[in-house]
């Protein structure tokens, strides 16, 4: 075998090898992307379910429910694509159920009641992990920019009402106590949260609803009575705030 034929058999090993190292690398960098992309959709998944269970009832509306819905779908959908090992077929029977459910408006979860400042900054982390995901989808083009703006806005109100609901807590708690001046003073914070809503006209319905509860505080301090009846309709309003717009917006038990 002379010099040209091994110096050509050498060059075509060498290129082989290369051509195989190229591939083989080409293949660990595909493989290491699909494992990228899962774990990141994943992770959109489990952030998703993770808000649609821990934000407690009263908070999630149906347009929002059905929003985390679709964004579990969306990540499910993507997780077939990479030929994920997650059981993803058994997470679209739960979410196209769960669906269902919202539609039919059966999706009937307990309220959480919002009785301490760790629950009060717990939910409002989980609203502004929503607020987040709202602006990732807009940001990716899963969401058009009217649905966007509607529900930031919501959510916004939403972190608003988490501390007015604390509020609102501790003046039933202080009126208990018959310490009807502390009572005055955390219905004059609820009334300043929800004010930080200013175009909501729910919000606004719930300011002048405080502040009459503060004038009939004032009142029943003067005559030495606690006005216990208009109390409890202003609670039992208060609790449903969310579930029965209505309630809210029609009555004028509590209107100047």
């Amino acid at each position: 075998m002379d010099t040209t034929t091994i110096v050509l058999l050498l060059a075509a090993i060498v290129t082989v090898s290369l051509v195989i190292i190229v591939i083989s690398q080409m293949r660990e960098k595909a493989r290491i992307e699909r494992v990228r992309k899962m774990t990141a959709r994943e992770d959109e998944y489990n952030r998703a379910y993770r808000l649609f269970s821990e934000i407690p009832a009263q908070y999630l509306s149906p347009d929002l429910k059905l929003l985390l819905l679709k964004r579990m779908e969306e990540s499910c959908h993507d997780l077939v694509a990479l030929k994920s090992e997650q059981p993803v077929s058994e997470w679209l029977d739960t979410i196209k159920q769960t669906r269902k459910q919202v539609l039919e408006n059966n999706d009937n979860r307990a309220s959480v009641r919002i009785d301490s400042p760790e629950k009060a900054t717990y939910v409002k982390e989980l609203l502004q992990s929503l607020f987040k995901m709202i602006e990732a989808m807009h940001k990716a083009g899963r969401l058009d920019t009217a649905s966007a703006k509607k529900h930031l806005k919501h959510v916004l109100f939403l972190v608003h009402k988490t501390h007015a609901d604390l509020h609102v807590f501790q003046a039933r708690d202080h009126i208990r106590q018959n310490q009807i001046r502390k009572a005055i003073h955390a219905y004059h914070l609820a009334s300043t949260e929800m004010g930080k809503s200013k175009d909501n006209p729910l919000a606004m319905k719930a300011v002048k609803s405080f502040r009459t509860r503060i004038k009939e505080l004032e009142a029943s301090m003067a005559d030495g009575t606690t006005q216990t009846e208009s109390h409890s309709k202003l609670d039992r309003e208060w609790d449903n705030f969310l579930q029965d717009d209505g309630t809210w917006k029609k009555k004028a038990d509590y209107d100047d």
